[in-house]
């Protein structure tokens, strides 16, 4: 009897175990690579490029990484960024090669798709990868198009995640006539048209007039997310915008940008302050990111600005529609924007300016207090909700392994 009171205890204990530990957490490649700074270029371009996100989202991957040295011998052939991004992706294998397996291939050989084949824009195999187990344990790597030559070779592993990410370091990048080919220039965008179309003409017109535009225009193609208040937004703020001189008018249009694509699932999936066009030096001119299930919201100091509708979202540039004009802290307080309020109405509201006080505009030291809490509310209810789940999982589990044993 003791024995089966053990056992089960033994497999409650393993259940509690199973379910703490049955979410995993998903690959970094820009953290993974921060830890190793001989790799600092390859890893500023996947990022410039959008290949790390790209890399982040998939399962089951390669990456052959190329150390500085070796990167500057790609950059001093001075490919535009949309080159350069198919000559990145040609090194980002679609299966898990680890350093176990490319010294067991099969038949000694094999051909692995890419991220540059995967998007459509290699002719035929060009975006394939040749893998060659060669002797005394070294091993060649070639792009299918150069001819199967295997002119790179495996150096030594850097990260492993078992069949989930391998990260490979390689002798030199992989030579690829067609990934280097000249890329068309991405179609231009007229970011004031698609503001005036879509809601947000007040905005865009500022922004025509003003010094900040050539910031936006030169940051598309790099990547760019903008912020556009909605029309009755602006025209409710413009008083004020009227009494900021030229320098602060700029300032106050670029906080209105992130020099990043940020597409909506990227937002809804992480919090955090971000910089914006605006940050330079000392000027912080940051915002945090807070999202709570499908709305995302955008908080500085003085006011809490939510996400309604998206104008564009074409990578690396994306546009949202927002329902407030973001005030940076670095220009304004919360007192700038309270309303005038008469004697009378001041004493109704005595004793009840929690109530009263707008969830958009929250004290400096405390910003949308109202929100946090009602943040913090749906958490601790999601939290409640999941653990009340597991409870009955354990419970049932529990009780049927002991209806085996009795």
């Amino acid at each position: 009897m003791r024995l089966l009171t053990f056992s089960t205890l033994i497999l409650f204990s393993s259940l509690i175990i199973l379910l703490s530990s049955s979410t995993t957490k998903a690959h970094n490649i820009t953290r993974i690579l921060a830890k190793h700074p001989a790799f600092s270029t390859y890893n500023h371009y996947l990022s410039v490029t959008h290949l790390a996100d790209e890399i982040n989202r998939r399962r089951t991957i390669t990456v052959l990484a190329i150390d500085n040295a070796d990167m500057q011998s790609l950059l001093d052939k001075h490919l535009s960024i949309s080159t350069l991004k198919n000559v990145l992706s040609l090194h980002i294998l679609v299966d898990y090669f680890g350093a176990i397996k490319i010294h067991k291939i099969t038949n000694g050989t094999t051909l692995v798709s890419s991220v540059f084949q995967a998007t459509g824009a290699a002719a035929g195999t060009a975006g394939y990868v040749n893998i060659t187990n060669l002797k005394g344990g070294k091993v060649g790597f070639g792009a299918e198009d150069n001819d199967g030559s295997l002119h790179s070779f495996y150096v030594k592993s850097i990260d492993e995640l078992s069949y989930d990410i391998s990260v490979l370091q390689i002798s030199q990048p992989l030579s690829s006539a067609d990934a280097e080919a000249p890329t068309s220039a991405p179609s231009a965008i007229n970011l004031i048209s698609i503001m005036s179309k879509q809601g947000c003409k007040a905005f865009a017109d500022l922004l025509r007039v003003s010094k900040a535009l050539p910031t936006f225009e030169e940051n598309i193609d790099g990547g760019l997310t903008v912020f556009c208040p909605t029309d009755s937004a602006v025209n409710d703020f413009s008083p004020k915008y009227k009494n900021l001189t030229d320098a602060k008018k700029v300032s106050l249009l670029l906080y209105h940008g992130i020099p990043v694509y940020e597409s909506l699932q990227m937002l809804k999936s992480g919090n955090g302050v971000v910089n914006t066009l605006a940050t330079e030096g000392a000027n912080k001119y940051d915002l945090t990111v807070q999202n709570n299930g499908e709305d995302v919201k955008l908080k500085t100091k003085v006011v809490t600005a939510s996400i309604v509708g998206t104008l564009i979202d074409q990578d690396p540039f994306v546009a949202y529609k927002i329902n407030k004009v973001l005030l940076p802290r670095e220009l304004f307080k919360v007192s700038d924007m309270a309303p005038a309020e008469s004697p009378k109405a001041s004493k109704k509201k005595s004793g009840k300016k929690g109530k009263e006080e707008s969830s958009g505009d929250a004290p400096a030291d405390g910003p949308a207090a109202d929100d946090e809490a009602d943040n913090q509310k749906a958490a601790d209810h999601n939290i409640g909700a999941k653990e009340g789940v597991r409870f009955i999982i354990i419970f049932f589990f529990t009780f049927f392994i002991a209806f085996l044993f009795l």
